[in-house]
């Protein structure tokens, strides 16, 4: 009877100390995460990509390690067809054609206040017909210096600006925009390091109006191919998915994508560079549109956690913990 009674007291205790143990590991796996991410700000602030991208892949595996860096489940790669992409609920016309109504609407409202402003002006001024030309010269004059010397980014700053500022809809879209390109780039292994959510904000950390805003990545492997002439099909994957996870994005949530052209541009850029033939070029823009939207659509809790998280402004650290606290690495 007593050995039995010790069994049983010895049984309770375990079962009392049981969850608190898992508990304590749990707290430490989070704790051991936590110092990881911060980390890993850290060297991205420096400006060491290689620093962190090294600290993602070497705490893959470990206890509070970084479990989805790279881990995406993807489709098999292989010609698609346009009827298969179809069966898959993708239309490819409202994907791959972006036209941004929202910012295209601003730009002719204020061209046509412009030429508003300039009748006024002449009415209530009374210019003589001298004046006006040399009026009309100087913002001939500026546009043309905008367009040559910052690419059009002083025009492209008012006009984002604008939108943001007036639009609610133009703004949620481009977060949800750039949380796709985030999003996808991490679980296809590649490391995000910074973002902007407006051309004021990419100003503001960048000091020029020439960069746009946007997702920028630690790419520096991709570049070092690049220059080599010889880009691998995982890397080349890697980026297709990366370039087109924003209007798929925006296809996926409001049915259309109106923004990210530029993204498609530098893809069909880059598979020209590579000398890919049209039938080639179509084969790899339908695999990575079918393979991106089928991430999206698996992971859409964590993109819109993410893009809640980026539109308060958080660190990279803090977007890719929402990641890996959202995601479990088993369902990837």
């Amino acid at each position: 009877m007593g050995t039995v009674a010790n069994y049983a007291s010895l049984s309770c205790r375990l079962q009392l100390k049981l969850p608190a143990l898992r508990i304590t590991c749990s707290s430490e796996v989070v704790v051991a995460r936590r110092q990881v991410l911060e980390q890993v700000d850290k060297e991205l602030a420096r400006g060491d990509d290689k620093a962190a991208l090294s600290l993602v892949k070497h705490s893959q595996g470990k206890p509070g390690g970084l479990q989805c860096f790279g881990a995406a489940r993807q489709v098999p790669q292989r010609l698609y067809t346009l009827d298969e992409l179809k069966l898959n609920q993708i239309e490819t016309s409202s994907l791959l054609s972006p036209v941004d109504a929202t910012l295209g609407s601003i730009e002719r409202n204020l061209q046509l206040a412009a030429v508003l402003g300039g009748l006024a002006s002449w009415n209530v001024l009374r210019l003589s017909s001298q004046q006006i030309l040399y009026l009309s010269l100087g913002l001939l004059f500026l546009w043309t210096l905008d367009s040559v010397s910052f690419n059009g980014g002083i025009g492209s700053l008012v006009i984002d600006t604008i939108g943001h500022t007036f639009s609610q809809k133009y703004h949620n879209r481009v977060i949800q925009h750039e949380a796709g390109h985030f999003l996808i780039a991490y679980l296809v292994g590649i490391l995000p390091k910074g973002y902007t959510l407006s051309s004021f904000e990419a100003l503001k950390k960048e000091g020029s109006l020439n960069v746009q805003a946007g997702t920028a990545f630690v790419d520096f492997e991709f570049l070092e191919e690049v220059n080599t002439g010889k880009v691998s099909a995982t890397t080349l994957n890697r980026f297709s998915c990366i370039a087109l996870a924003g209007v798929a994005t925006e296809y996926l949530l409001y049915g259309v994508a109106e923004g990210g052209l530029a993204d498609i541009n530098k893809l069909d850029m880059l598979l020209q560079g590579l000398g890919f033939t049209q039938k080639k070029a179509d084969s790899q823009v339908r695999w990575s549109v079918l393979n991106t939207v089928l991430l999206l659509r698996r992971h859409k809790l964590a993109r819109a956690k993410l893009a809640e998280a980026m539109s308060m402004g958080k660190s990279v650290g803090a977007c890719l913990g929402i990641i890996e606290d959202t995601i479990d690495v088993s369902d990837i």
